[in-house]
């Protein structure tokens, strides 16, 4: 007889055994999310006994990212499991949920800046890093990667995500998925992944979290979804859906969203999680009038998992009684969850050893500040004022991020210990450490009688991590307040500025670029920033990262991204809406998608493609040589750009399709291949039908999306 507790069976024979044994109410209980918190601990035993809890979240307020968290530990979780698997009747194990965003001991950059080293392959390796050191401290599933287009810095999570591209974007997406659930979600080291928001959260009015977001299907599905379908591709585990509505219906209750797409067009295989207290929040937007209702509209479209509403267990087994919810939808929404535990290994081993390692590896610490390197940004460089000298001159390292930790960490940080973190001032000292090195970074006065003694200065601002993240909104993207007075009183002094910011999002950076002799930015990078930031001021490390997102030249021209359509009146070849000039500014960027800078240059040429014409399903392949002109080693981020010349509908005047890292000593050349197959040709048109139209296309290369390097082909019938 077939056993769910056999492990040499299958996971879909397990699952079904397991299925057919369960009562409604055991099943129902499935279907259930609650806090972790420390006051519920007695709530949640008696829970797992009974089988009437599937999962926890690793978090006691909705605020996890940029708040102090009370969660029980290591035994509490052991504890749980014994319950759960010898003293409930079916003994189905629990399932735990935390925000690891980027990195568990060990902290990277935040998203938005690992994005910004046009890594996939670091990208992956963070995320099995962190991986292996969530599934040490006990919990296998983690709600990451945040997938969600982004185009407007004042919206507090676009720290969370890829960035405004959905090409590079899908990249990544793909990347994190891979790194934290490796080739098999029974490793013990892997965890599963949930992409979030489900979809179109990035879209948040006026940058204001929680907001409404619409969009028409043509957008969604050619902007906001291609990073989900490559997740799904990578076979993510889980997606969460987001609250945010979408043409007037929320996501939590749309059918044609989460069955249709996601379950359906896209084959999803793995169960969707609502946000939290998402299904409730139905009510609060108007479309359902009570818990009831909001339960029935959130299963019936195809959220399989409550996360603390409680709407499921309430009220699911009168909505089966009444026959509006049917067995075969209760049973679809457990199957998947149930084929998720199997396949992670909890009914066979879902303890934690409270032996494992929780000290934070060498190798880890090593591996972060190598991706930090490549994640930071030169914005300016002028006369060649970076690298720094090593020794020989005073160099004042001062401002307010000077000796910051903790801000450095980032939002979305589960490690509030200080261990292993470096200030740039400490990270200053190691790198050259015969440099005299004069640091103030408290009183305004102090700062400015230590540059006036040095004679460069090194001048480190930015956010605290408490200004980015989830409900952590701006509406104005300036320097913090008196940040920039600062600047312009050290600029006053004459001496040479190097200014260093430390964030999370983009920032207005007008004046800090005019006032400044060099600017890199920094990020939010995570324990390394500190080190990696120092080992590129002087030149031990030549700078490669370039930006994933638009740096707008004030708040007003929000929302400005490369990526944006022709304009009815001018065709602006130039992929920002200069011909929509303000009356007061101009209508660029401060830089563009794709910048960055280098202390070596690159030179592009020999753009070739293979055919002048091809069909629809042919792959076109793009050739172009780029060569080290410079005197220093380093990586150039090659990017690939094409526009559909016309089309039915309005396509973009520039897409990225494609980027290549490589490295090349000085004088040496390589050539760069891309390739366009039937997927990165096409777009999705008219009725939401995927298509590859005939017509001229334009193929673009170079360092940054302004790249005006380009040759033309044409599809045929």
């Amino acid at each position: 007889m077939k056993n769910y507790k056999d492990k040499n069976l299958s996971v879909r024979v397990r699952t079904e055994d397991l299925l057919s044994r369960m009562t409604i109410e055991e099943k129902i209980g499935q279907l259930n999310q609650l806090s972790a918190k420390l006051s519920d601990a007695d709530e949640m035993r008696k829970n797992a006994v009974q089988g009437l809890v599937s999962s926890r979240v690793m978090a006691s307020t909705a605020f996890a990212g940029n708040e102090e968290q009370e969660i029980t530990g290591f035994d509490e979780i052991n504890l749980l499991q014994e319950l759960a698997l010898n003293q409930s009747r079916l003994g189905i194990p629990l399932m735990d949920g935390w925000d690891i965003v980027h990195g568990q001991r060990t902290i990277f950059p935040l998203p938005l800046a690992q994005a910004a080293g046009w890594a996939p392959e670091l990208v992956q390796r963070a995320a099995e890093i962190a991986a292996l050191e969530t599934a040490e401290w006990g919990v296998r599933w983690t709600f990451a990667p945040m997938l969600d287009i982004a185009r407007d810095p004042r919206w507090g999570r676009i720290v969370e995500g890829f960035g405004e591209d959905p090409y590079l974007c899908a990249q990544m997406a793909a990347a994190s998925v891979k790194g934290f659930q490796g080739e098999s979600l029974s490793d013990k080291r892997r965890i599963a992944a949930c992409a979030k928001h489900y979809i179109g959260y990035g879209m948040s009015c006026g940058g204001r979290d929680y907001s409404a977001c619409d969009c028409s299907e043509h957008e969604l599905r050619n902007t906001y979804l291609p990073p989900f379908k490559a997740a799904v591709e990578a076979g993510a585990a889980t997606v969460m859906a987001s609250f945010n509505e979408i043409g007037g219906e929320p996501v939590t209750g749309s059918k044609h969203l989460l069955t249709d797409i996601l379950k359906g067009e896209l084959g999803f295989q793995g169960f969707v999680v609502s946000d939290w207290y998402a299904i409730h929040q139905l009510i609060n937007q108007g479309v359902a009038e009570n818990r009831k209702e909001a339960a029935y509209i959130a299963f019936d479209a195809g959220v399989d998992m409550d996360m603390l509403d409680l709407c499921y267990s309430e009220h699911l087994p009168a909505l089966i009684e009444e026959g509006r919810i049917s067995k075969e939808r209760l049973d679809d929404a457990v199957r998947r969850i149930l084929e998720v535990k199997f396949r992670l290994g909890l009914f066979d081993d879902p303890y934690v050893d409270p032996n494992a390692s929780q000290r934070i590896r060498d190798e880890h610490m090593e591996f972060a500040k190598v991706f930090a390197e490549k994640c930071m940004v030169l914005l300016k460089n002028e006369n060649n004022v970076l690298p720094l000298p090593k020794s020989g001159r005073k160099i004042a390292v001062i401002g307010p991020l000077a000796e910051a930790k903790r801000a450095l960490m980032g939002s979305w940080t589960q490690n509030k210990s200080d261990e292993g973190i470096q200030t740039i001032v400490e990270g200053v000292q190691a790198a050259a450490p015969e440099a005299e090195i004069i640091t103030a970074s408290s009183l305004y006065d102090e700062m400015l009688m230590a540059a006036q003694r040095a004679e460069m200065v090194v001048l480190v601002l930015g956010e605290s991590d408490r200004r980015n993240g989830e409900h952590a909104c701006i509406a104005d993207i300036e320097l913090p307040v008196g940040q920039l007075e600062l600047l312009r009183a050290v600029r006053r002094l004459g001496k040479p500025v190097v200014s260093v910011i430390c964030s999370g999002r983009p920032l207005v950076l007008e004046e800090v670029d005019h006032l400044s002799d060099a600017v890199l930015y920094a990020w939010h990078s995570g324990h390394q920033t500190g080190p990696a930031a120092a080992e590129i001021l002087f030149g031990n490390v030549n700078p490669s990262g370039k930006l994933p997102v638009t740096f707008p030249r004030t708040t007003g021209q929000i929302p400005i991204y490369y990526n944006h359509k022709p304009n009815a009146r001018q065709i602006d070849e130039y992929y920002y809406p200069e011909s929509t000039d303000y009356f007061d500014t101009t209508g660029k960027p401060m830089y563009p998608f794709g910048y960055g800078l280098s202390y070596t240059t690159f030179a592009y040429s020999g753009l070739t493609i293979d055919k002048e014409k091809i069909t629809a399903d042919e792959v076109q392949t793009v050739r172009v040589t780029v060569t080290n002109t410079g005197n220093m080693e380093g990586d150039e981020i090659v990017q690939c750009y094409l526009r559909d010349c016309s089309s039915a509908l309005t396509r973009p005047l520039k897409e990225l399709k494609g980027f290549q890292r490589i490295h090349l000593a000085p004088g040496a050349s390589q050539e760069v291949v891309f390739t366009l197959d039937r997927e990165k040709l096409g777009y999705y048109g008219k009725g939401g039908k995927f298509c590859v139209e005939p017509g001229k296309f334009m193929v673009y290369t170079g360092g940054n999306c302004l790249t005006e390097m380009c040759t033309q082909f044409e599809i045929v019938k």
